[in-house]
């Protein structure tokens, strides 16, 4: 076979975040006494976490900077007078109990798994660990890679010079990254010499000068890639 080590990424490639962020976030509003806070912030919520973690894809902030910062600018921003760091805590707390599979991660897993599997995520270590060991992929992995140990995060190549370390990877020819983002899977791949795939469920345009090697819009077509690779 050609593609020996598969690497995902977790979030919106095997697990649904949508689903778990709001899961989560609903329960931490309801603990602050804000029941109707997830209608009233979530797409302010969204706008500056998604600015926040494009910083951490170049650098500018650490993961758990962003943890807390996301909820000070929200706060700050509606005039909510809430502890963000405390807030952070409550939130990730639910989120590691949130496990949402994507349609098709399971099979798709578990047919895979003569090859080596492995996760490599720019996510909180402590819900990713959580999230990871209550479901049914938790015996799937030969490693866990989390930006939080690596000290670097993708696309930078640092984590996969990390995760190539942890896995004894000698050839970046029997390797490939499977995941939702352009900017971070995809350019990290791209950034370090091994082949890629966009898994665009949502049909989303690709309007960036990436280029990944292959484009899945349902997590099952990957089985299909690898199979006609060892054909």
């Amino acid at each position: 076979m050609k593609y020996e080590i598969i690497l995902f990424d977790v979030d919106d490639t095997l697990f649904d975040f949508g689903i778990s962020e709001k899961e989560a976030l609903t329960k931490a509003f309801l603990e602050f006494d804000l029941p109707s806070g997830l209608t009233n912030y979530h797409a302010s919520y969204k706008k500056i976490s998604k600015a926040l973690w494009q910083a951490l894809e170049q650098g500018n902030i650490s993961v758990t900077e962003l943890g807390v910062e996301r909820f000070r600018r929200l706060f700050l921003k509606h005039n909510l007078k809430i502890d963000a760091e405390l807030f952070n805590r409550v939130y990730l707390g639910y989120l590691g109990k949130e496990v949402h599979l994507i349609q098709g991660a399971e099979e798709v897993c578990h047919h895979l798994r003569n090859h080596c599997l492995a996760i490599i995520t720019n996510g909180f270590k402590e819900v990713q660990t959580a999230r990871i060991g209550s479901s049914p992929l938790s015996d799937i992995f030969e490693q866990v890679i989390i930006s939080e140990d690596a000290g670097t995060q993708k696309p930078e190549k640092g984590i996969f010079d990390y995760a190539f370390s942890k896995l004894q990877i000698t050839n970046k020819d029997n390797v490939l990254i499977v995941g939702d983002s352009l900017t971070s899977d995809i350019q990290g791949g791209v950034n370090y010499g091994i082949d890629t795939c966009w898994f665009n469920r949502h049909h989303k345009e690709n309007n960036t000068n990436v280029k990944p090697t292959y484009e899945i819009s349902e997590l099952t077509d990957l089985m299909q890639i690898l199979s006609e690779e060892t054909d």
